[in-house]
């Protein structure tokens, strides 16, 4: 079994050409530069832009990283998908390749369906992929989805599942959620991150295993410092710094405002494509957001520059 990730995660930015095609260079520059500070690999999340792009484009993406010597241990690739058969291609392709684990959203384009429908494609994906190095890593995103994953669902995957359930991501922004997953589930070994900076210190408290969260996209050395240091003399100084800078991007738009944070880090305006539905950001809002920024003594040390 590969060993289990802990600690931050970004679900990572996917650059894309002015032609709007995904941009295998930009994007083995930006994921390296993560893992350079520490930060794992939560590719095609929902900050990815995962739902606009194909399963061929994803498993592409995924190989570029591989054959840029990105290790395989620091990625936890989303491959989830309302097509079982998508799902499955995505997650044969990631556990061959050695991942540490796979972030999988349920189905989400029917609504209101039974716990009894999301156990059953979760375990269609399972027994289909039959591996035993399989790590799924639940995706709970209510608000988006509306499709929940329920503690009662949880406790049936396991039940089932054990060796395949790792663990989940908590996008409720709920934290009396994330506590009762970390309360009922960690010390059976289910690892919980919640999907916020914001809630990583409380989390680890009781037994969480990090964050993914967006803005660990623009500051992954800032949000480790406050998984390394919580609980030290400096952990809430960390802490109030992430959040201060969660903060500023979460009053925007947040994949258009990372990506044009980065390209001017980067000095690269080709970072400000986004792929419909989704438009890039306009220059009026890009400049309050950079004031604050500055403002917040932001940086971005290190980004390579286009």
């Amino acid at each position: 079994m590969p060993t289990r990730l802990r600690g931050v995660l970004a679900p990572a930015l996917t650059p894309f050409t002015a032609d709007l095609e995904p941009d295998a260079g930009r994007f083995i520059a930006h994921c390296r530069w993560l893992v350079d500070n520490h930060a794992g690999l939560a590719i095609f999340g929902t900050n990815s832009e995962a739902a606009s792009l194909s399963v061929a484009e994803r498993i592409a993406l995924t190989d570029a990283l591989l054959d840029a010597g990105i290790p395989a241990a620091k990625m936890m690739p989303g491959t989830g998908a309302c097509s079982i058969t998508d799902a499955v291609a995505l997650t044969r392709h990631a556990v061959r390749h050695g991942v540490a684990g796979v972030l999988m959203i349920p189905p989400f384009y029917y609504k209101g369906v039974s716990d009894d429908g999301v156990f059953a494609y979760y375990s269609e994906v399972i027994e289909r992929v039959g591996d035993d190095r399989l790590a799924i890593y639940l995706y709970h995103f209510p608000l988006l989805t509306q499709v929940p994953i329920t503690l009662g669902l949880i406790e049936r995957l396991l039940k089932r599942y054990p060796r395949s359930i790792a663990g989940a991501k908590d996008s409720s922004g709920d934290w009396n959620n994330s506590k009762a997953m970390i309360d009922t589930y960690a010390a059976s070994g289910f690892d919980v991150f919640p999907a916020s900076e914001a809630l990583l210190s409380k989390a680890l408290a009781i037994g969480g295993a990090g964050c993914i969260s967006a803005t660990v996209n623009v500051n992954p050395a800032g949000i480790h410092a406050v998984f390394t240091h919580w609980d030290q003399a400096e952990g809430e100084r960390l802490q109030v710094q992430a959040d201060t800078v969660r903060k500023i991007f979460q009053a925007t738009t947040m994949i258009p405002a990372m990506k044009r944070v980065v390209s001017e880090f980067a000095h690269d305006p080709g970072w400000r494509t986004v792929r419909p539905p989704l438009t890039a950001m306009d220059d009026v809002p890009a400049a309050a957001l950079l004031a604050s920024l500055r403002d917040a003594q932001f940086d971005m040390p290190g980004y390579p520059r286009g």
